[in-house]
């Protein structure tokens, strides 16, 4: 598959973005506005006005890589709008892509192995 690779942090804008910017333009944003280095490994994730639609920014180690998701039907699960950012897991970012709700979605209970005596 195509994208960003499983296990990465995962940072999303909560305000709009005006979506006529590229990644460049974006990698600015996320240098100036969240003081974040765009070229860190971090998958940053923004958001059009309107909720159908999704732009995710991140460095694969030879490029910035820009993708762009439009709902076909239904829109994304967004937190509140306020400035500043909040964090996902891998998972949540999977289930955001999908147009599922992420708040749903908890990283699995580990259980120690048990010791064998022998």
């Amino acid at each position: 598959m195509i994208g960003p690779a499983t296990g990465s942090r995962v940072m999303v804008a909560t305000r709009p973005i005006d979506f006529r910017k590229g990644a460049d333009s974006l990698a600015m944003l996320v240098a100036s506005q969240f003081r974040a280095d765009p070229y860190s490994g971090v998958i940053f994730v923004f958001r059009a006005k309107r909720a159908d639609r999704i732009k995710v920014l991140w460095w694969d180690g030879t490029g910035l890589c820009l993708m762009i998701k439009k709902l076909e039907a239904g829109g994304f699960c967004w937190p509140a709008v306020h400035d500043g950012v909040m964090r996902l897991t891998a998972a949540q970012l999977g289930a955001l892509l999908e147009g599922l709700d992420w708040r749903r979605v908890h990283q699995t209970r580990r259980t120690q192995v048990p010791h064998v005596a022998g």
